[in-house]
C-alpha cells in the first residue's frame, strides 16, 4: 500500500486496521481468530492499528500487545482514553489532567509498551477545559510516554484550542457514506491547521459491506442492537440505499466494501480510514480498496445515492450521543 502522513510528521499505510471488533463489541471472537487477523494485517503492509482502553474494556489493549509485540517497531500503535470505567460497571467521561497521566501509564503496562505512538482522548470532557487535558498529554509527550496525540469526536472549535495548546497529529471520528457529517466542518478545519483525520467506522459498522440489512442478522451481545440505524423502521429505509450503492459497486467491478473505503480515501489525503474485521478473507478486500479508484463521475453520483444527512436514524443512542461534541 501506499503511505500518508498525518500532520506531516507520522507516516502511515493509506488504510489501517481498527481493532475494537476484536473483543466482543460486535460478537464474540477467538483469540486464535483475532491474532490471526492481526498479524495478517502486518503481513499485508497495515501500520497503524488503534485500540482504546474502553474495548472489552482493557481486553483489546492486552490483546494488542500480546499479539504485535514482536513486529511492534515497524507499527505506529494508537490507544485512547477518557471513558473511565466505574465500580458499579457504568462509564463517565474524564479528562481532568491527573486521569490523563494514570490511564497512559495502565495503557501502556496492559500492552507491553515503553511508549505510545498516537494517543486520543477518547471523548471530550464537557466539564474540563480542553488546555487542561491536552496540557497532560503535551506533558506525556514531553517525557517520552507518548509520541503524538489527538483527540476523538471532537468539534471544530475544540480541535483550534487544543492545537494552540499542543500540536494535533490527527482527529479520529467517524466518517463513511452513511456518517458524513464531519465534511461541513471538521474536516476543513483539519485541512487547514496541517491535522490528520482517523475515519472510524468508514464501513458503516458493516452494514456498507451488504453483511446486515436486517435487525435479525446482530446476534444477542452485538452493541449495534442498540444503534439507533439498526433499528426497526430504520434500517429498512436504509436498506434501500445501501442496495442502490451495492448496485453501484457492481457495476465497477468492486464490492460494497471497497467502494465505500475508496469514498473515505477520496475525501482528502489527510485521511486514514481504519476498518476492522474478525476475517482474513474480508482483511484482503478492504486493504485492496486502496487500487478502487474514483472518478470525478463517480463522485457525483455518489453524492447522489447518498447525501449528506440522509441516513435514517443517529449514530449513537441519545446517552452516547451527549458525549459527542458538535
Amino acid at each position: 500500500m501506499k503511505t500518508r502522513t498525518l500532520a506531516g510528521t507520522l507516516s502511515v499505510a493509506e488504510i489501517g486496521y481498527g481493532c475494537m471488533g476484536l473483543s466482543g463489541t460486535y460478537g464474540p471472537a477467538e483469540e486464535a481468530e483475532a491474532s490471526a487477523v492481526l498479524l495478517g494485517a502486518v503481513e499485508a503492509g497495515v501500520t497503524l492499528f488503534d485500540t482504546a482502553d474502553a474495548y472489552g474494556p482493557f481486553t483489546n489493549e492486552v490483546l494488542v500487545g500480546k499479539v504485535l509485540r514482536g513486529v511492534r517497531n515497524r507499527l505506529v500503535i494508537a490507544t485512547k482514553f477518557g471513558q473511565r470505567l466505574m465500580p458499579d460497571g457504568s462509564r463517565t467521561i474524564c479528562g481532568r489532567p491527573e486521569y490523563v497521566r494514570k490511564a497512559c501509564e495502565d495503557s501502556l503496562q496492559r500492552m507491553g509498551l515503553e511508549h505510545i505512538d498516537l494517543y486520543f482522548q477518547h471523548r471530550v470532557d464537557k466539564t474540563v477545559p480542553i488546555e487542561e487535558t491536552v496540557g497532560a498529554m503535551s506533558d506525556l509527550v514531553r517525557t517520552g510516554k507518548v509520541r503524538h496525540i489527538g483527540l476523538s469526536e471532537a468539534s471544530a472549535a475544540t480541535i483550534r484550542r487544543a492545537h494552540r495548546v499542543h500540536p494535533l497529529t490527527a482527529v479520529q471520528s467517524e466518517l463513511s457514506l452513511w456518517s458524513r457529517q464531519d465534511e461541513a466542518d471538521i474536516l476543513p478545519v483539519c485541512k487547514e491547521l496541517g491535522v490528520g483525520y482517523v475515519a472510524y467506522s468508514p464501513l458503516g459498522r458493516g452494514f456498507l459491506t451488504g453483511s446486515v440489512d436486517s435487525p435479525e442478522a446482530l446476534g444477542p451481545g452485538d452493541v449495534r442492537r442498540m444503534m439507533p440505524r439498526f433499528a426497526e423502521g430504520n434500517i429498512e429505509r436504509n436498506r434501500t440505499r445501501g442496495e442502490a450503492l451495492g448496485a453501484f459497486a457492481a457495476a465497477r467491478g468492486i464490492t460494497p466494501a471497497q467502494l465505500a473505503l475508496a469514498w473515505v480515501l477520496s475525501r482528502g489525503e489527510h485521511i486514514v480510514p481504519i476498518p476492522g474485521t474478525r476475517s482474513l478473507k474480508r482483511l484482503g478486500e478492504n486493504l485492496a480498496a486502496a487500487r478502487a479508484a474514483l472518478s470525478a463521475q463517480d463522485l457525483e453520483r455518489l453524492d447522489v445515492l447518498a447525501p449528506p444527512g440522509s441516513t435514517a436514524g443517529e449514530r449513537y443512542a441519545d446517552p452516547m450521543m451527549t458525549h459527542i461534541e458538535r
